[in-house]
Formats: C-alpha cells, structure tokens, sequence
C-alpha cells in the first residue's frame, strides 16, 4: 500500500461542475437589499434614465455594481462574477452597457448625484425603523464622524494631485454615522476633491456636512440631538460658526489646534483644575488628565463654547513636540455641549477614532483607488461605493447578532459572502443549499432567516 507523499491531499480538477454556485452566501446583500427596498428606491430614482425599449433597468445595474463591490470587486468589470450566477442575481448587463450607464450619469452631473442620494435617504429612515433598538438612533441621538482619505492614483487621472504626505491621488471627505461599540457605520456623504485639497477647508468641511444632515431623517437634519465629530481639520472658525448657525443649532465636538495662546493657558492650569480621563468601560485611564479652558483664549468663537485639553503621558520613545508641555502629550477639542462631565465629553470625542475603521473599511470597499479617469465618474463610483457600504453596514444590523454585528467587509467575505452552495430545483421551486461543514452556515440559515421575517417594502 503506497503511503500519500505531501501535506495536502492531491485532488483532480473538472472544470465541468453544474448547478454549483460560488459566493452562495451574498444572498444576504441580495435578501437585505430586497427587504430594504433599496432596489425599487434606486429603480425609482433612476428610471428618467431608462431608454424606451431598453433591455436593463439603470437602477439594476447600479444595485449590482453595488452588490460587485460589497463582495470585493474593486472595477466595473468585476461585474462579471455576477453575471456568471445569474440564478442569484438575475440577468446583468454587459461591460459596455455598465460602462455607458456610467458615462450617462456622470455626465448629468448634480441631477443624478441628487436622485441617488435622495433615494438613500428614503431607504436609510425605513432601515433604521425596521432595526429599532440596534439602530444607531435608538438613543435618540445621531453621531456623524467627517474624516479625510487619501486615495492613491496610480496613473494621470483628471484632479489627481500630490498630497501632503507626499503621495499622488485624490483626497476625498468622507462621513459616517457612528453605530456605536455595538456595531459599524454606514456612509452618509463621501465629497470628492483634489489630491491637494486642503485638510481644513471649511468651505468642503460644510459641503461634506450638509450631504451627511440630508441623508438623516428629517427630525436629525438639525438640532442639538445631531453631534458632528471631526479632528483638528474641523476646528476652524467659519464651520464651527456655520454648525451653530440659528435655525441649524447642531452639537459639535471638533478638534483644535494647539496654538501658542492655548498652550500659555494650559501652562497657568493650577493642579486642582485636572480631572483623571476615563475609559469606556467607566475605569480611569491611567496617566491622562482633562480641564477645561476658560478667558480670553475663546474670543472671537461662537458663544457656547467650550475648550477642552488633555494632557496624557506620551508612550515610550514617543516624539515630543513643541506644543507639549512638562513632558506630557497636548490635546485639545472645543464643543457646545453642556451637562456632561469634562471626562465624559472627552471619552465622547477620543471615540470618534472609530472613524478610522471606517475608513479601513472603505478602503477594502472600493476606495483603494478611483478606477475612472474622469472627476465626474469617479464621483460616480464613490456613490456606488457608498451604496455597497451601507448594504454591508445594514445587513449586520438587522440579520446578524452578537459579535458578528462588528464584522468588518473583509471578514464578512471571507465566512459568509465566500460559502459555496448547490442549487436544486424541485416542484417549480428553486432551493440554495449551503455547504455544511462551512462553520459559519448556522450564522447565513439564522441571517436569512431574520431577514424573511421582515415586512416587505411597500
């Protein structure tokens, strides 16, 4: 008897497998997209843009470039991995009838842009209903995090610039609604700009703003319940007088720079004015201390503000800079909010460091690079990109519990997205059967079976 030589076993290929579906498990986005309504919204919204006679709907072929993205294509002609498993996804269009769409879109410019996002709108209030207590309003509160990208090109793209960390590309403003530590984020305005564009323009900072504002319901689109988090980028005059604009009235917790002045009011801070920093978890954090800044250092702000700094141990062989003082690391934020202990207000805005996993996660979502070369199609593009991070920010957050909630895009495609699946037909009906010794088919069965519990659309 011949013992087997090697670590794996050696298996013959047939490339002749029948009714064998790949990527079996994004029937998720497929089921979430359906229960949400968000293919009829899209469809509505672009159906001036259907031709008379024409064989593909426009709001189809966004929905999939859509569904391409969220399962890991990062081109337009990604599609392919849908039109191969039409039992899933139905009939697709082609490469040059996605690519006209495309070219169609971009060139109306504002008019398709608007008709996209209103349509998110309408589907994000109805998800957030249908989520009810995981919903990131559920507090009655919604928190918007506005952060930078830079987005390498690779090749001459039009806008396409240096950046200033010496790079080439694009650098895009983006904003994300907080889930909180309970789960993700979901995308609400992505303001495509230069790869020079300045990183406290207040000017994009308010443009980037109003597109996140139109994208919550009406009752957040202003008021205190709404906070607006960014970095020092944010902390200029004009945005945080536009944000407490009368009528607009929004929360805000933006950070500042360390200025000469702010640092000379630090320095006269006596002892007793230093309150530990806390953690998440309500313990204190160990080396970190808070105040507040008052006098002369606030004239020329919106009234209402306040100024926060930290003062924290930098971490060993950190770089000091000039604006630290005795040794410790300076950070400083301002906000309107009242009521709340200093700790509190800035345990509330260290968290808004979640926006960087958002980010993360848009970068492996189709923001690794602009695959169009003009401004107005990649526009596009990040719209489709949008489209796809919401799929996979509302699927987990009506169909999927526990830590699985959390998962980022990358780990969603490899247990669920990638699970294999047979497609039997048996008494005119059409069954997926998943793999199963896959070790997450327990979590897509109890997924899909949520999803099927939730009123259809309309």
């Amino acid at each position: 008897m011949r013992e087997l030589i090697g670590t794996y076993p050696h298996v013959r290929v047939q490339g002749d497998g029948r009714q064998v579906v790949s990527q079996a498990g994004s029937v998720l986005l497929v089921e979430t997209a359906r229960k949400t309504g968000l293919d009829r919204a899209i469809a509505a919204a672009l159906a001036p843009w259907r031709k008379p006679r024409t064989v593909h709907d426009p709001g189809k072929i966004l929905l999939d470039l859509a569904l391409t993205v969220a399962m890991g294509g990062d081109c337009l002609a990604d599609i392919t991995m849908l039109r191969a498993e039409p039992a899933l996804f139905g009939s697709v269009a082609s490469d040059p009838t996605v690519s006209r769409l495309v070219g169609t879109l971009a060139a109306c410019g504002d008019k398709a842009l608007r008709a996209i996002r209103a349509a998110r709108s309408e589907v994000r209030e109805r998800v957030w209903q249908l989520a009810g207590e995981m919903a990131p309003d559920a507090g009655g509160a919604v928190t918007v995090d506005l952060d930078g990208v830079l987005v390498i090109a690779h090749s001459d793209k039009e806008d396409a610039a240096p950046t200033w960390k010496k790079t080439y590309g694009h650098h895009p403003l983006t904003a994300f609604v907080d889930h909180g530590p309970g789960g993700t984020g979901e995308p609400v305005a992505a303001l495509l700009r230069p790869g020079n564009a300045g990183s406290n323009t207040a000017a994009d900072h308010i443009t980037a703003t109003r597109q996140a504002l139109a994208q919550l319901p009406k009752k957040y689109r202003r008021g205190r319940q709404t906070l607006i988090r960014t970095d020092s980028a944010g902390g200029t005059h004009d945005f945080v007088a536009w944000l407490t604009q009368r009528g607009r009235w929004l929360s805000y917790s933006v950070g500042m720079v360390i200025t000469d002045a702010i640092h000379q009011h630090v320095l006269k801070v006596p002892a007793s004015a230093w309150t530990p920093a806390v953690e998440a978890d309500g313990e204190i954090r160990e080396g970190a201390w808070v105040a507040e800044l008052t006098g002369d250092v606030l004239t020329g702000w919106p009234k209402g503000m306040r100024l926060i700094v930290r003062k924290e141990r930098p971490h060993p062989g950190a770089q000091l800079r000039l604006t630290d003082a005795d040794g410790m690391r300076l950070t400083c934020f301002a906000t309107n909010t009242t009521g709340l202990p200093i700790a509190e207000l800035e345990l509330r805005h260290r968290l808004r460091a979640r926006a960087e996993d958002r980010i993360r996660a848009a970068r492996s979502t189709g923001l690794r690079n602009l695959p169009l070369h003009h401004t107005a199609q990649n526009q596009i593009w990040l719209e489709i990109v949008q489209i796809a991070l919401d799929l996979l920010a509302w699927m987990p957050m009506l169909a999927l519990t526990g830590k699985a909630r959390c998962w980022e895009p990358r780990r969603l495609r490899l247990c669920l997205f990638t699970a294999a699946g047979q497609l039997v037909t048996t008494g005119r009906r059409r069954i997926l059967r998943l793999a199963r010794h896959w070790p997450w088919t327990s979590h897509i069965t109890a997924a899909l079976e949520r999803l099927a519990q939730l009123p259809n659309p309309g």
